[in-house]
């Protein structure tokens, strides 16, 4: 998933913090999202042999939801962001500069190594990548959703994952020019109104005749998720930030209860499915909301605080960027050679060689994304300083470096 900014709770916001203050809890937040999207192309996608892994692979792509969950952190932390810097020098400058040095190193360096430097090598490109490469402009340019929708099918291989990135994308676009312009007020009421307007486009776009994938990767039938975590992160900054904050552990437990009766009206009936999955997805990113905002408010004893300021879930929020983007096309390539299926063969268990494929492909993942992060991306973050609140003056920065030279 497209990476967030830096986790910070400006002063004034939700647990009080310096508007510098780092939140932990909110990478493990994000290690929660990435770790459930694992679970769907590396468990949820392989083929049952048995009504035990049935059951285990359709409970596995549950963690579609972890999609959900990094928009709703995504609005939460953007507008965040916008609206503290709003009306200051350079807004848009920074801004754009910011998400771009962080973006676009990993997404366009993977795009040029798939595209132009592995074709170098043709005994080693799959037949599923020249199908992605005959339609790799909609990549480049963000529009991998676009390319979805009239199709209906995940019908990029390697790269069908980046639809998400593209939503993000358009996302990061657009938002800070309504953030500039709209008071505080007025983006409270965009916010709730993109929330319903996209809830609505989904049934509406359900009983047109719309299959639920080209639904699902259609940015505007994604607002709501993003808008909620814009509506929280504004409305913290307000007084309703303790009433929010009070009422956050509550909603959890409704919410949730909410979710699984819907979900169970739906199987139960199997009558319009894509209405109740359509209104299911705002109960979805309600709940990831409420809990974005237990996990910046938890104290240091309690459980939802301790699971997400673990190490575990902070390392793996931390680099969740990369393994989004490589886990994808390392499970396409295992899908593709048909490696549980070998595996099962060797060990004679499918599901411990589904297992271990797992394993495997969420290991390699975890080293690339750390390995790309380190060596490769954290040139470029480091450039960020010149864009933002904190940028050295050129003169400062040259006689800092000169001293530690």
């Amino acid at each position: 998933m497209s990476p967030e900014p830096e986790v910070t709770v400006p002063r004034g916001s939700a647990g009080g913090q310096r508007r510098d203050s780092h939140v932990p809890a909110l990478d493990g937040v994000r290690g929660l999202a990435i770790i459930l999207v694992l679970f769907v192309h590396f468990i949820g996608d392989a083929r049952p042999s048995n009504a035990f892994e049935r059951v285990l692979m359709h409970a596995s792509n549950y963690g579609v939801w972890g999609v959900d969950l990094f928009f709703v952190l995504s609005g939460f932390l953007i507008t965040g962001i916008l609206y503290d810097s709003k009306g200051s020098t350079h807004y848009f400058r920074n801004f754009y500069m910011r998400r771009i040095l962080r973006i676009f190193p990993l997404y366009y360096g993977v795009l040029f190594l798939l595209f132009f430097l592995l074709p170098l090598i043709p005994s080693v490109v799959p037949a599923g990548l020249e199908e992605a490469s005959r339609h790799q402009a909609w990549v480049w340019t963000y529009a991998v959703n676009l390319f979805i929708v009239p199709r209906g099918t995940w019908a990029l291989p390697y790269i069908s994952h980046f639809w998400s990135l593209a939503i993000e994308e358009h996302f990061y676009l657009l938002w800070p020019i309504v953030v500039a312009f709209a008071s505080t007020s007025t983006l409270l009421r965009i916010c709730a109104g993109c929330a319903v307007f996209s809830t609505l486009l989904r049934i509406v776009l359900y009983l047109a005749g719309l299959n639920e994938i080209s639904i699902q990767v259609l940015t505007p039938c994604r607002l709501d998720a993003l808008c909620i975590g814009g509506f929280l992160a504004i409305a913290t900054r307000t007084g309703a930030r303790e009433a929010l904050i009070r009422a956050a552990r509550p909603a959890l437990l409704v919410l949730g209860a909410s979710i699984l009766l819907v979900s169970a009206s739906s199987a139960a009936t199997h009558v319009l499915p894509g209405v109740f999955h359509g209104f299911r997805t705002l109960l979805i990113a309600l709940f990831f909301g409420a809990l974005i905002l237990s996990s910046i408010s938890a104290e240091a004893g309690d459980p939802i605080g301790r699971f997400f300021n673990h190490r575990a879930m902070r390392f793996t929020g931390k680099y969740s960027y990369g393994i989004y983007v490589f886990h994808g096309i390392i499970a396409y390539y295992l899908a593709d050679k048909a490696t549980e299926d070998i595996l099962g063969s060797w060990i004679g268990s499918h599901l411990l060689a589904v297992l271990l494929q797992a394993a495997a492909g969420v290991g390699l993942s975890v080293v690339v994304s750390v390995a790309s992060y380190e060596w490769f991306e954290k040139r470029f973050l480091r450039l960020k300083r010149w864009f933002g609140e904190e940028a050295p003056e050129a003169p400062a920065a040259e006689a800092k470096a000169a001293q530690t030279s």
